[in-house]
């Protein structure tokens, strides 16, 4: 099975667009969200729109802490990203809400965890953003493979049976086998929201019979998504960050 893994989608239609079709023409044969389909960008409904359609399809859908603070308005949040949550409460309906406060923390799939920050949370959304987080992540759970997004930087950990941890950084195109003999964590890059110097949009690939994991980038029109961002009066900051990809 091919099964493509997107997250922090963050309201960005475009990106998210261009992964979906990327995803079908490489023919993926299921979807996985990992949370953090709203905030930030400017097409809340259309994202959560077709996340629920593709759910009602198969696909497996994470809560993320945007998601959450959609109905938490007591989420402690940098300023742009509270002004962005802001209005996005007044763009959903009751349907979007609902299918979004009714997303679970994590799924269990086989030997396969998913979750949308560290397997630690909850309560916090803690970031696996270094070795350290890593190795407290996957001594939090049991899983084989543990996917997860929210740093919006791709990343990749393993453990060995003796607890030793090694750290990889992920060549996109470049297929990594994840031996069985080993634990591993994946940080699934951003979709509509890149962090790491790079905007175009980030997802992977995992391929369950080959056991290996394929990072991507998909370019979208970056300038138009930047765009609608500042027509839909969102803090111009959020526009500079996708077309710089920080």
């Amino acid at each position: 099975m091919r099964i493509a893994l997107m997250t922090d989608l963050h309201a960005n239609w475009r990106a998210f667009e261009a992964c979906l079709d990327h995803a079908r023409s490489i023919r993926a044969d299921r979807l996985v969200f990992l949370g953090d389909y709203v905030g930030y960008g400017p097409e809340p409904n259309e994202v959560v729109e077709r996340v629920m359609a593709e759910t009602r399809r198969g696909a497996i859908a994470i809560l993320g802490n945007h998601d959450q603070a959609l109905a938490e308005t007591r989420e402690s949040m940098v300023s742009d990203a509270e002004i962005a949550m802001a209005w996005t409460r007044g763009q959903l309906g009751p349907e979007a809400r609902g299918f979004l406060a009714g997303l679970p923390l994590w799924v269990e799939d086989d030997t396969r965890l998913y979750v949308h920050a560290s397997p630690r949370t909850p309560p916090a959304w803690i970031y696996v953003n270094d070795e350290v987080a890593a190795k407290e992540a996957l001594e939090a759970c049991r899983a084989q493979k543990v996917f997860c997004g929210h740093t919006h930087i791709p990343a990749l950990y393993s453990i060995t049976a003796t607890g030793h941890l090694i750290s990889f950084q992920p060549v996109p195109g470049v297929p990594v086998p994840l031996t069985r003999r080993r634990r591993w964590l994946n940080v699934v890059g951003a979709v509509g929201q890149s962090r790491d110097g790079d905007p175009t949009a980030a997802y992977a690939l995992l391929d369950t019979d080959r056991s290996e994991i394929l990072h991507l980038r998909v370019p979208y029109d970056v300038e138009a998504a930047a765009a609608a961002i500042l027509h839909a009066g969102l803090p111009p900051a959020l526009a500079a960050r996708l077309q710089k990809g920080i």
